[in-house]
């Protein structure tokens, strides 16, 4: 798969640390998580998997219990879950995840980052369908054979497993991402530097040093946008 998961989470989370915006946007999808079901992540498995990302971030545990609390109590906000897909320079494709309680704010901005920075936003199903959904471990302190055993020995199916930047990483599809974290923890790993359900490309590309350049421009633009919570994109990485 080759994405460089590590490299990739460390750069959003040092850019998002000097911000706090990540502590916002983890706030907001611990809150609607849980205000779906039950506050609960032992039976709201959607809560359950906000947590294990918010986990690999460190995110503080207060702002974990007052977006639970918020959702308990008498929180009446609605948001509306919503995908957009569109194009970056040189052909690169982009998908862009919200939660929204404004939905014409929302279309508004994220538009507007697309066509300022070389883009444009297509339609449903104009670049979704070039990306699969899969759920993404990994795992430190361990070799990619003991990676592997831990995985047969508890009849786990995934897609690969990989070793990426010393860390080995397992990607497997999205209704797997808790048995694969179970057979992990059963074997006494709780921990882990990746935990994500996520979009990836089924084909990377790489751009020039300019297309990149404005790239990176148009993926800042979306992730600094208040109401998007993911970007998902096709480009490799250098």
């Amino acid at each position: 798969m080759g994405r460089k998961w590590n490299n990739i989470k460390e750069k959003k989370a040092s850019k998002d640390a000097n911000t706090s915006k990540i502590y916002a946007k983890f706030g907001l999808e611990i809150y609607v998580a849980a205000k779906k079901g039950e506050p609960d992540p032992e039976s709201n498995r959607a809560l359950k998997v906000v947590l294990e990302r918010a986990k690999t971030y460190n995110l503080p545990k207060a702002i974990i219990d007052r977006a639970i609390e918020k959702a308990k109590g008498s929180g009446d906000e609605n948001y509306v879950e919503l995908r957009y897909e569109g194009f970056g320079p040189s052909g690169s494709m982009v998908i862009v995840d919200s939660l929204t309680n404004n939905v014409n704010r929302t279309a508004s901005t994220v538009r507007s980052a697309f066509t300022k920075n070389g883009g444009n936003l297509g339609v449903s199903g104009s670049v979704a369908y070039m990306f699969d959904s899969s759920a993404v471990i990994g795992v430190p302190d361990k070799t990619l054979d003991e990676v592997i055993e831990i995985l047969l020995e508890a009849d786990v199916d995934v897609r690969d497993v990989t070793e990426e930047d010393e860390t080995i990483m397992v990607y497997a599809d999205p209704d797997q991402f808790h048995a694969v974290q179970e057979a992990f923890k059963n074997a006494g790993i709780t921990e882990f530097t990746v935990a994500e359900l996520t979009m990836l490309a089924q084909n990377d590309v790489t751009l020039s040093a300019d297309a990149q350049v404005q790239f990176d421009k148009l993926i800042d633009a979306l992730e600094d946008l208040e109401d998007v919570q993911q970007v998902y994109h096709n480009v490799e990485f250098e």
